[in-house]
């Protein structure tokens, strides 16, 4: 099982999650009915996992971002942008088998492929001051 390309699936779930504001259920069985994508290196019982966690724990997950934003408002965020740092702050608070420092270069990763060219440096700054914080 491939854990980034896994990662990669459940951020473009969340990122689909904030547009049509379904449930995470909805989204999952349409990805498995729809896709075209080779899912027998993907862990979909990872991805369930993340969509699940962060649905279930949005408040504190928002609120963790929103603690380490700098002259930034959740709202104002990029769709993309908000679907990583979920993803990766998921990751710090609930997944205790992952290191910090994997969830943070993983969103930094995530957002290089898939956001504006320097968001990947407002990722680590987000990120890094929450690890910061954890560590305190």
């Amino acid at each position: 099982m491939n854990r980034r390309k896994s990662r990669e699936v459940a951020m473009t779930l969340l990122f689909e999650m904030s547009i049509n504001k379904e449930d995470y259920s909805e989204i999952l069985e349409n990805f498995k009915e729809h896709t075209d994508n080779d899912l027998s290196d993907v862990d979909m019982e990872y991805v369930t996992r993340i969509l699940k966690g962060v649905q279930e724990n949005i408040e504190t997950i928002d609120k963790t971002i929103e603690q380490h934003l700098i002259n930034w408002k959740l709202y104002r965020l990029a769709k993309i942008d908000l679907a990583i740092l979920r993803t990766s702050t998921y990751e710090i608070l609930f997944e205790e088998d992952i290191p910090n420092k994997v969830a943070v270069n993983e969103g930094i990763e995530l957002s290089k492929k898939y956001s504006d060219p320097k968001s990947f440096q407002f990722i680590n700054g987000v990120l890094g001051s929450m690890i910061k914080a954890n560590n305190d």
